[in-house]
Parts: C-alpha cells; structure tokens; sequence
C-alpha cells in the first residue's frame, strides 16, 4: 500500500431498520443538516437514475484537523435497503461501500473506504502523519455515529416535548470561512 493509500472498515450497530438507514445515508444533500461536524456543504450536481444510481454529488468536508477537503462522488451501485457503493475523485480517490444487515431491531452497518489522498498536504505528508490523518477519519466516522443515532432519536420523537429533548448534533472543531462556493474552487 502506497504511502497516500487509506483503506478504513468502519462498524456501526443502529436500532434501526435497513430501509431507514439506507433513506438517511442515500440523502446525501441532508449530510450537512444532521452531521455537520464533517459536512459543510453538499450539492447534488446530477440526479441520476430514479433509484439514485449514477447521482453525483459534491462536497465541502472536514474533520478535527484545520484543513478542509473537497471531492466529489457517483453512485455507482444500488441495492436498496442493503446498501451502495460510491466512487470518489477530487482530494480524495477511490471508492465507498455502504452494507446494511437487519439483526433483529438492529441494523448492522458497514462502511468500506478504501481511497487515495489526492489533495496536495494529505499526498504530501502521508508517509509521516498517517497516523493522524487515519486518526483524524475515525474521529468523523465517530462523529457520524453520533449523529446518525441523533437523528434517528429525532425521526422517532412522537411529541414536540421529546424533539426538543434531542441534543443538536455535533458542530464542527474549527471555524471554516467559506468561499462565495467552496465546490468550485480547489484552492
């Protein structure tokens, strides 16, 4: 595996059913409204197939680290609700893998990303601060888990009295001033 080579299995167990997971995790222009510790700004940029294959979509990401990545993804499988498979290109490129499992009232839910950091600092560095740009995807995947387990607490709030009760999701670590549009800029 080349130094800017990544390849991360993330885990995450729901009480769920696949289809909600999957309607949540294929709304990709909703990132940014329940994880927008990571998400700053998504835009569908082609709608692709009624099923969302081929939909493309762009965004504006980050994690704990000071920097910020852009990057853009197609769907390029479907298999609702088991899961989908995304290919990425801009500062990062390669491919995603969302699975769902239904165990009982429990989804199990498995995220295979496997890419290569293209963005100059993240090629650049890789060979010495691996670590903690690795560090640095398990604390958004982390994150994700956070939100996503918020937004499903949302989703089932049955009165005004229990919404209000759901903590906001978690914000992101640094103050990012946004471009006039961070999508079509690769600075």
């Amino acid at each position: 595996m080349a130094s800017q080579d990544y390849h991360f299995i993330t885990i995450w167990r729901m009480q769920s059913t696949c289809e909600e997971i999957y309607r949540i995790l294929s709304n990709a222009t909703d990132l940014v409204r329940w994880w927008p510790s990571v998400y700053l700004d998504v835009q569908e940029t082609a709608p692709g197939q009624p099923d969302g294959l081929g939909r493309q979509i762009s965004l504006y990401t980050k994690g704990w680290l000071p920097y910020t990545l852009r990057w853009q993804f197609t769907v390029s499988k479907v298999n609702p609700p088991q899961g989908m498979r995304l290919d990425a290109v801009g500062d990062f490129v390669g491919r995603g893998i969302w699975t769902f499992e239904q165990d009982g009232d429990f989804v199990n839910i498995v995220y295979d990303w496997k890419i290569q950091a293209e963005k100059p600092l993240l090629r650049r560095l890789s060979w010495l601060l691996k670590p903690i740009f690795s560090a640095n995807h398990h604390w958004a995947m982390r994150k994700g888990e956070e939100s996503l387990r918020l937004e499903l607490a949302r989703r089932r709030a049955r009165t005004p009295e229990e919404l209000a009760r759901v903590p906001a999701p978690p914000q992101p670590t640094w103050v990012i001033r946004k471009a006039s549009n961070p999508l079509k800029s690769r600075a």
